[in-house]
């Protein structure tokens, strides 16, 4: 692996571990969820791409980080892309019980929980 792509990683690994807030016990619970179930954008009525991606951070966080993939940080640079995408959509006032909280939880992101894991 060259230089580059190793400082990738390392910076991919480090956003994604400073972003994902949930411990993956707590994510995994959560997407058994009815909300979590019925947060985000459904294709043809199926699962939505927020709960499909939680699982497979879940995934990602249970694995070793030298068995983690290629194709593993691509994901990774998805969720902090999302999630940062997301966070600068914060509505106003109490964000406890809303749709955004909800969404960005499915990809491991709980916007009450201040620090990482």
């Amino acid at each position: 692996m060259s230089a580059v792509a190793a400082d990738r990683e390392d910076e991919t690994w480090d956003e994604f571990r400073e972003l994902v807030t949930m411990k993956p016990a707590e994510l995994e619970k959560w997407l058994g969820t009815e909300e979590s179930r019925d947060a985000g954008q459904h294709k043809d009525g199926g699962e939505s791409t927020g709960h499909a991606s939680g699982r497979r951070i879940v995934t990602i966080l249970r694995t070793a980080r030298k068995d983690l993939s290629a194709d593993d940080y691509a994901h990774m640079r998805k969720v902090v892309g999302y999630i940062r995408r997301h966070l600068a959509q914060r509505p106003s006032g109490d964000v406890r019980d809303t749709r955004w909280r909800r969404s960005l939880m499915n990809w491991g992101h709980d916007p009450l929980v201040n620090s990482p894991r």
